[in-house]
């Protein structure tokens, strides 16, 4: 069949491609516009943001051809990125209707678990909305509603449990539901079952594991997975707790998608749990559990790197904005006099005042480019060309620095390396 997949560089959307190329089908991948890596499975790669992919006839000049589609896409919270209202609802509707005008009967729709009964948050609200637009379509449409989906693969709330199996004690936050986590593979599964003409349709599922597990629970696994011993317990108190949460919608607010931010503290407050005994009746997929699908995939060293860097990126990516904003700040204001002597030690004269003032700006937008994520990567190539400057500029005006106690061009070269650091792990997924 030729499939259309939404979302398809996402956790799920990845997974679903892989799957459905690897049984044969000719899949379309609809990704966001600029995304990287291109999904290697894909016959066809189209760049669309579902956001604003608001008319039916944007759906249409892609859907020729096609036998169905399935929606993967989905956004947290909105922020500079990402735009829930868009994604969940207006989007989401155009593509509903382009298919059914085009005859595009099969939709399998992805929601989350738990939507139908609790909306404490836009995410939920947004959801089970689109999921009612789709239902209201003469279409033979599939909705599926996974738990906390885990796998090899990991992004969001999957790749937190890792980053917390890795931190020295075992942070407990307050107020956490249950989960019924599900694996990765079993929701490819499912859609490859679905994807069929012959498959059943207009049933809605929940797609959860066959064990409740505390969140404290889902991340002892992990750490046990990962090869370490159990940490000590440490409850994180509830105003703490929400500062954490307050940081990462400032995080949001600047582009980073965290996956501790308001919504999921509200999300979470809720639980992720359902009956999955529908789903498998409906199927024959006998859901994974946690223990049996890490049992399966001993973990490697790759899963222990990023579990532990998993928390250092965000405080490279909170440390090199301050150092460069910092910088700046302290050369137009307490340091401004002690940089212009040095300037002058350099034979620069006149042009001392203005060299202070332009090193300082420079220093300022390197680390605001750095914090911003859609141009971090800019900002980080911006600090590395800063740096080579000032240590060629210093070894040449002024190679007696190389000699000072404090080795104020000595240190560059740490900083030089933490930058390239940054740009490796840049990428979220």
């Amino acid at each position: 069949m030729k499939v259309l997949v939404t979302g398809a560089t996402g956790l799920i959307g990845s997974a679903v491609t892989a799957r459905l190329a690897a049984d044969g089908h000719e899949v379309t991948a609809v990704i966001r516009p600029g995304s990287r890596p291109l999904p290697l499975a894909a016959t066809r790669v189209i760049e669309l943001d579902m956001a604003t992919a608001t008319g039916t006839q944007v759906w249409a000049e892609h859907l020729r051809g096609v036998d169905a589609v399935v929606n993967c896409v989905g956004a947290l919270q909105d922020s500079v990125r990402e735009d829930v209202e868009g994604v969940h609802v207006t989007g989401a509707a155009a593509l509903f209707r382009a298919c059914e005008k085009l005859g595009v009967r099969r939709v399998i729709h992805f929601s989350a678990i738990g939507v139908d009964r609790a909306q404490p948050s836009a995410f939920s609200a947004t959801k089970v909305e689109g999921d009612h637009l789709l239902m209201e379509r003469d279409l033979d449409w599939v909705i599926l509603r996974p738990s906390v989906v885990l796998g090899r693969a990991v992004f969001g709330a999957s790749a937190l449990m890792r980053g917390l199996a890795a931190l020295p004690v075992a942070l407990r936050m307050g107020r956490t539901a249950p989960l019924q986590v599900v694996q990765l593979d079993d929701v490819a599964a499912t859609v490859a079952f679905f994807i069929r003409r012959s498959a059943p349709a207009q049933a809605v599922l929940e797609l959860a594991g066959p064990e409740r597990l505390s969140m404290d629970q889902v991340v002892s696994h992990y750490r046990q997975w990962l090869g370490w011993s159990p940490a000590r317990r440490v409850t994180l108190a509830n105003w703490m707790a929400e500062l954490v949460y307050r940081a990462g919608d400032l995080a949001g607010l600047l582009g980073w998608r965290p996956p501790i931010r308001s919504t999921a503290r509200k999300e979470i407050e809720r639980g992720a749990v359902g009956d999955p005994k529908p789903w498998r009746s409906l199927t024959g997929i006998a859901p994974m559990s946690l223990t049996a699908a890490l049992l399966r995939e001993p973990a490697s060293v790759q899963e222990r790197w990023f579990a532990k860097l998993y928390f250092l990126k965000p405080i490279i990516f909170i440390v090199l904005p301050l150092f460069w904003i910092g910088t700046g700040i302290v050369s137009l204001t307490v340091g401004y006099q002690e940089g212009i002597e040095l300037m002058l030690r350099t034979g620069a004269g006149s042009l001392s005042g203005p060299g202070v003032v332009a090193g300082a700006i420079a220093d300022i937008i390197v680390g605001l480019a750095i914090a911003y994520r859609p141009t971090a990567r800019q900002g980080l190539y911006g600090a590395i060309a800063l740096s080579t400057f000032y240590i060629v500029a210093g070894s040449i005006l002024l190679p007696s620095l190389w000699a000072e106690p404090l080795g104020p061009l000595a240190k560059i070269w740490p900083i030089l390396v933490l930058h390239f650091v940054a740009l490796a792990i840049r990428k979220e997924r």
